[in-house]
């Protein structure tokens, strides 16, 4: 079957940082990661109620007593944060301890083994850095390891398929599992703002709709403040959905101008709007600029979610949300060519995006 969507994304492949930390005992940062361009911006201490992200608690999204009130903290938390922290999801705390332990063994392989799972050319997935896209581009402290896995037949054969066990029927029983959170927060964004569901859901039904998950590891820099760990952007996806591997904390959103840094609850998700979804709304509910910093003395490790709609479904303001606001803010275009102009750039913040408002 011929691929409907990645064939063409790529990413000029660079040496991964953890071996070279491994190796080398790095003191000083080589000249290739040094960020002088680091945004300088205040980072707030993150105490006080106007630095912690939103907390929405699944059970009562689901149950029909409380659903009212939760409905109401979703969309609060969508149009002044694009971010939440969600609790209660209903996937095993024990679960979530054995991905966050295969995910660290992964990483971990040697680089022999690592190899087999290394970029390819003209490729974006596997280890390694995505939107590497000159010689001469600074790039971030971290490796990852990119790739597509639903719809299943976009499965690189020589990654997914390969994973080692049992590794690989967790991250499978992950993707189910998050897939349908995914679902849900969706349709009850749909619901509260009261868009057509024709225009929303359907984008995300289960024959074609896209999942993509970035493991991320950042490890320990001797000089973390000259350094990012991923640099400041909005995801140009429908919605993430991000779980902290292990305890130490590092990433930060821009909120009324400051670096908030986020401080991960046990057991939760992060979840995040990203641009297709401020698009579908009309810019109500909106993606928002985050990074990720790195520590002197600790790895850092997560595993996010991505949930796009199928690459040949076109992506455009809600109807309904155009008639009622009378205005109409981003163009129309296929996910594909959508996904193509991210790929084909940098990380700049909302860069992107703004190009593709009216």
């Amino acid at each position: 079957m011929e691929s409907k969507g990645a064939a063409q994304w790529s990413s000029i492949i660079v040496p991964s940082v953890q071996e070279m930390v491994k190796e080398k005992m790095v003191t000083t940062v080589p000249p290739r990661y040094v960020r002088p361009d680091q945004d300088k911006t205040e980072v707030t201490d993150g105490s006080g109620l106007n630095t912690e992200i939103p907390i929405i608690d699944m059970k009562r999204l689901c149950s029909s007593t409380t659903m009212g009130s939760e409905v109401e903290k979703l969309d609060f938390a969508c149009k002044e944060w694009g971010f939440f922290q969600l609790v209660n999801h209903g996937i095993d705390p024990s679960f979530l301890d054995k991905i966050k332990l295969e995910i660290q063994g992964f990483f971990n392989l040697p680089m022999e083994e690592k190899k087999k799972f290394w970029q390819q050319p003209n490729e974006i997935e596997g280890f390694g850095q995505a939107f590497v896209v000159s010689e001469d581009q600074k790039l971030d402290w971290a490796d990852m390891f990119y790739h597509i896995v639903q719809p299943i037949e976009e499965r690189k054969p020589h990654l997914f398929p390969k994973l080692p066990l049992p590794f690989r029927d967790t991250l499978e029983t992950y993707s189910t599992e998050v897939q349908s959170i995914a679902k849900i927060l969706i349709a009850k964004m749909a619901r509260v703002l009261d868009v057509k569901p024709e225009e929303m859901l359907k984008l995300f039904d289960d024959v074609d709709s896209v999942q993509m998950m970035r493991m991320n590891y950042y490890p320990p820099c001797p000089q973390p403040d000259k350094v990012i760990g991923l640099s400041p952007h909005s995801d140009p996806n429908g919605l993430t959905i991000l779980l902290q591997v292990n305890e130490v904390e590092g990433l930060q959103i821009k909120k009324d101008g400051k670096w908030v840094p986020v401080k991960p609850l046990p057991n939760s998700f992060i979840v995040n709007i990203g641009d297709v979804i401020e698009i579908i709304t009309n810019g109500t509910y909106r993606s928002i600029e985050h990074r990720g910093v790195v520590n002197s003395e600790k790895e850092r490790l997560s595993i996010a979610t991505f949930h796009n709609p199928g690459m040949y479904k076109e992506v455009g303001p809600a109807q309904s949300l155009v008639e009622r606001q009378k205005v109409r803010k981003f163009k129309s275009l296929t996910m594909k060519e959508y996904m193509d102009g991210v790929f084909s750039r940098t990380l700049d913040g909302k860069a992107y995006l703004d190009a593709l408002k009216i």
